[in-house]
């Protein structure tokens, strides 16, 4: 293996690594200890721990029944697709369910339950993101639908993941009660906005289309007073008749209001529509390696 390969696979342990670490955080020290089922295998051995609080003491600990569901996945997904199909998958569980019996607990929401929703959501939406940067799952509600969807064809693996996870949360819902459900529904919308976040990009930026009679004055003040690329897109409007030329430039989230109120001063009848570009790889941007 190369040396740029084995730091491309250093990098993502480290990920993976950290990335668990803070999932066991948010599951053992807030949904945990506010009672909250965000749905996963996470969520089942929460509930387990509460059923069998009256059999052992403290219940059957999370890492336990979180490793244990797991085994037959993995099992099952090295038989149908090899151990390639899982080598990720268990590197992130080990670290999972390694944190899960480790790191000690504490109850860092207290009694308010939104802030469990909240900084639990944040906290394992980080954790998840991280562990997806490394290219790696913890295998869990996941893997089993990826399993699944080989049967189910007519499915997708999000609309499989959700069914389970829903099944979950409903079977929380029983065990702790409608309010704390509610909540955990918070949670798992923060998990999705933030992990989603995280995989998508964090340098957000700007894009901008420029329907102008000036496309050359435009055009070079984006290149020189900004220091941005454009690229010029022949058009012909369908009312007028006329060829135009569409500017299309990508710009940060600062420079959008000095390119729009420069674009207004050398053609006030300037057409510009501005809209989110989630990531951006390129110079200027996110450099690509």
């Amino acid at each position: 293996m190369l040396r740029g390969q084995k730091e491309t696979w250093s990098n993502d342990y480290v990920l993976i690594i950290v990335g668990t670490a803070l999932m066991a955080i948010a599951i053992n020290s807030v949904f945990d200890t506010a009672g909250m089922v965000t749905g996963g295998f996470s969520g089942i051995a929460i509930i387990i721990k509460a059923w069998t609080k009256g059999i052992i003491d403290g219940g059957i600990p999370l890492w336990v029944t979180n490793f244990s569901l797991n085994i037959p996945l993995f099992l099952i997904g090295m038989k149908i697709g090899g151990f390639g199909f899982v080598k990720k998958a268990l590197v992130g569980e080990f670290f999972l369910s390694f944190w899960l019996a480790v790191l000690p607990v504490f109850n860092l929401p207290g009694n308010d339950l939104l802030l469990a929703a909240v900084y639990g959501g944040v906290i394992q939406g980080v954790g998840i993101g991280l562990v997806f940067l490394g290219r790696g799952t913890t295998g869990g509600t996941d893997m089993m639908a990826a399993l699944l969807q080989r049967k189910l064809k007519h499915y997708s693996i999000a609309q499989i993941m959700q069914v389970i996870d829903g099944l979950v949360v409903l079977v929380g819902m029983y065990v702790f009660g409608v309010q704390k459900a509610l909540y955990a529904i918070i949670a798992v919308f923060l998990v999705t906005k933030v992990s989603d976040g995280m995989i998508e990009g964090l340098k957000f930026a700007k894009q901008a289309y420029i329907i102008t009679d000036k496309p050359q004055e435009i055009a070079c003040m984006i290149m020189e007073e900004m220091d941005r690329g454009v690229t010029g897109i022949p058009g012909k409007g369908m009312y007028s008749g006329q060829d135009k030329m569409l500017l299309y430039c990508v710009v940060s989230r600062k420079e959008i209001v000095f390119l729009k109120e420069r674009v207004d001063s050398i053609d006030p009848g300037a057409f510009v529509i501005v809209s989110d570009a989630r990531e951006v790889h390129g110079e200027g941007f996110i450099e690509k390696k």
